[in-house]
């Protein structure tokens, strides 16, 4: 890669904390979510029920596994992970895993894009929080599973694009002011 660095001790550092700490965050949701789901499993459930069930968790499997995390924030997470490898600084190796997931250290327009999602995404969280089982349950098997995926396919991309040395999309690393 042009301009890259050769592998130091900071830039595998990065890499590690990055991957870790990205999926340490997934991990937990995973496993909080998927106590309350639990929950709603072993509750006797109405036929209406097992039928928003089912539907709720095609469509997260789709909607969250497949087209958010496999099609896009995999991806691009991966590549920024890549990058964190080959160009790896202070700051940016400090803040590796909020990096990696384009928090900080990517253009005005993503880092906005990434802002709002994690903005709805935690209103999402509000308000499910607020349903009672089973419905809450209901609605976080699917999230489980889409999370499951999420966490399958960063790792997957992270360790192709590693072994690989390219990147599946362009990084949208930030240069100038908003770089890191």
């Amino acid at each position: 890669m042009t301009g890259a660095r050769p592998l130091t001790l900071l830039s595998a550092a990065a890499v590690a904390w990055a991957t870790l700490g990205w999926s340490a965050v997934l991990g937990f949701a995973i496993w909080r979510l998927g106590a309350i789901a639990w929950e709603a499993l072993v509750a006797p459930l109405s036929t209406v029920q097992w039928l928003v069930l089912a539907a709720n968790t095609i469509f997260m499997l789709w909607a969250e596994g497949y087209r958010g995390f496999q099609q896009r924030f995999s991806p691009r997470a991966a590549a920024r992970v890549l990058w964190l490898r080959d160009h790896a600084r202070a700051w940016s190796a400090l803040l590796a895993p909020a990096f990696c997931v384009g928090l900080v250290g990517a253009p005005p327009a993503l880092l906005r894009r990434i802002w709002i999602g994690a903005a709805l995404i935690v209103l999402a969280v509000l308000v499910v929080q607020r349903l009672p089982q089973p419905w809450r349950g209901i609605i976080d098997v699917g999230v489980v599973l889409g999370l499951s995926w999420g966490l399958l396919s960063f790792l997957a991309m992270v360790f192709a694009a590693l072994r690989s040395g390219s990147g599946p999309v362009d990084p949208e690393v930030a240069t100038g002011p908003w770089s890191l």
